[in-house]
Parts: structure tokens; sequence; C-alpha cells
């Protein structure tokens, strides 16, 4: 079985696939990649099925020998990678020769950058993800982030290489948004309408404090009305709570699985990929949709993912 060897980890590198739903019930998020479109288009491209496991590389990349060689794609945000100190494009897959290294720095782009191989990262899985969960610290490589020395296996090889690239087509409608498009939140009626039109009119700043677990945000505090104490419930992925200091956090892929803060909005499904391409100091904004909207838009990018023009030769 072919390896993969870690020469140097990166800032936060951790094995991810496209996560473990329907265990919130019991108290574990679903973790998997924060933008898991990145992971399906680069495991497409390597000939994989599209959640097996890959490599999520956050703000500054790391250094990885292929001592057998692997067929391997970069996807996601621009880390400046070379392979034996060529340039590296993103969304093409290469054939890594025997003894080659694939080296990245810091982010030119986005927050996270994903590495896929050809046979997907071989872990044993954990309530039937690869996913790392930093917080429990289970799942992918001994439930915590890659360090110097670590070795991955990877997984048998079924496909043949072919060459291809995404079309530019295809990364320009998928490209993150700095605009998030969001729905009502369960508790979006307690707060007053002063409060919702400075909430969708104001930029806010992403802070230095964000993680996997959600994002807080830096700008205008909105007022919640006379609601009283809530009872603590269940949240969803990308839901936008509001602090009792008044500032929102995203709650993101290893967000705690209930809460008791109001919950004003809620990012749609079609712009969680967004939500993890942020980095700390990014400014964005909100957008109100409506259900309808929200839904077609999923549709819409499902659409696509399924293309056959997706690629090119």
């Amino acid at each position: 079985m072919s390896v993969i060897q870690v020469q140097s980890p990166g800032l936060l590198t951790t094995v991810q696939d496209l996560g473990r739903e329907g265990f919130g019930p019991i108290g574990v998020s679903p973790s998997g990649a924060a933008d898991p479109i990145s992971l399906h288009l680069g495991n497409r491209l390597v000939g994989n099925l599209k959640g097996a496991a890959g490599l999520e590389m956050t703000l500054l990349g790391g250094a990885f020998l292929f001592p057998e060689g692997a067929v391997i794609a970069l996807t996601g945000s621009d880390f400046g990678a070379t392979l034996d100190g060529a340039p590296f494009a993103l969304w093409t897959p290469v054939k890594a020769k025997p003894g080659q290294t694939l080296r990245a720095g810091s982010t030119r782009s986005g927050a996270r950058c994903y590495l896929l191989v050809q046979g997907g990262i071989a872990v044993k899985p954990f309530l039937g993800s690869a996913s790392t969960h930093l917080l429990s610290g289970l799942g992918g490589h001994q439930g915590r982030a890659l360090r110097k020395g670590d070795v991955l296996h990877i997984g048998p090889i079924t496909t043949s290489f072919r060459k291809q690239t995404l079309a530019r087509r295809t990364l320009d409608r998928l490209s993150p948004r700095k605009v998030l498009r969001v729905t009502p939140g369960p508790q979006s009626d307690w707060f007053p309408e002063p409060s919702q039109q400075l909430f969708y009119k104001s930029t806010y700043r992403v802070a230095e404090e964000s993680n996997r677990m959600g994002l807080r945000l830096e700008g205008p505090p909105i007022a919640q009305g006379s609601s009283g104490e809530m009872i603590t419930e269940g949240v969803s992925l990308g839901a936008v709570q509001i602090t009792a200091g008044g500032l929102p956090i995203i709650l993101f892929v290893e967000q705690q699985t209930t809460g008791g803060y109001a919950k004003i909005a809620n990012v749609i499904s079609a712009d969680l990929h967004s939500v993890g391409q942020l980095r700390p100091r990014d400014e964005i904004r909100f957008e109100r949709i409506d259900w309808d909207t929200a839904r077609a838009l999923l549709l819409e990018q499902e659409q696509l993912l399924t293309s056959p023009d997706l690629f090119v030769l």
C-alpha cells in the first residue's frame, strides 16, 4: 500500500471527508470538509468517489512526500503549491513521481486548500466517516491534526489516470461568496425590525478567534427584543446566533449540537462552502432570501456538480 509522509504539517491539516450525518441527537456534530464542494470536485478529478477522504489545509499548507508516487490534485484556495519546486496548478490532477514532494505555502486567496489523492486517505472510520473531529479527538488520523513524521496510507486504486481539469465556467459559478445568503432563523421574530434592518445592511468582519466550530463576527451589535430567556435547543449547520453581547456567530462543521442563543438567520446550504473559505479579517454581509429560492439554489448547485460538462480534457 502506498503512503504519504508528512514532512511538515502546516498550521492545521486534518483528514476530512464529507462528514458524519445523523449523530446530532447523541451530541456529535458532522465535522467533515469545511468546503465540501472543493473536496467533492478534487475527488472527482483523481477518479475517487466524491466523499473519499483527503487532507484539508488551513491558512498555511504543509509538505508531503510520495515515496511510491501518486495521482494527486489540489482544490479550494491557492496556497502557492509546488511539486519538487515546480508550480502546481489547482483543479488539475497530476502524477507525482516516486520520491517527489508537494509543498504548500501561505494562502493567497481563501482559508482552505484540499489535497486529494487517487485511492483516498485510508483511516479507520468513526461513526461511518473518516473525518477528524478535533473537539472529541476522534476520527481521521489519531483524532488530531497532522504532525511532522506522520505516515498516511493511501487506499486501493480502482480507476486509471485521466488528465482533465475543472471547466472555467464551473469554477466561476462555484466561486466562494462574501455576501452570504440566509433564510430567517427560528427566533428571527425575537428581533425588532430596526435590529433586523441593521443586521442585513451591516458589514461584519471575521474575528481571529474563528475556527471549525464557529465563526465569530465583529461589527454592529444586534439588539434583541423582550422575548425573555430561551430553552436550549438543537442547532443547525450555518445557524447565525446572536450572543448576549449582540454579535453574531456562524455555527460551523464542529459546532455544538445544542445552543441557547437566539438565531436570527441560517446560511443556506448552497453557501456553506463559502463559509469554509472565510479567513480572519475577511468582511462579509448577509442577504435574506425566501425558502423557495434557497431550495432552488441548492438544486441548481447539485445539478451543476453532476453535469457532464463539469470537466474538460
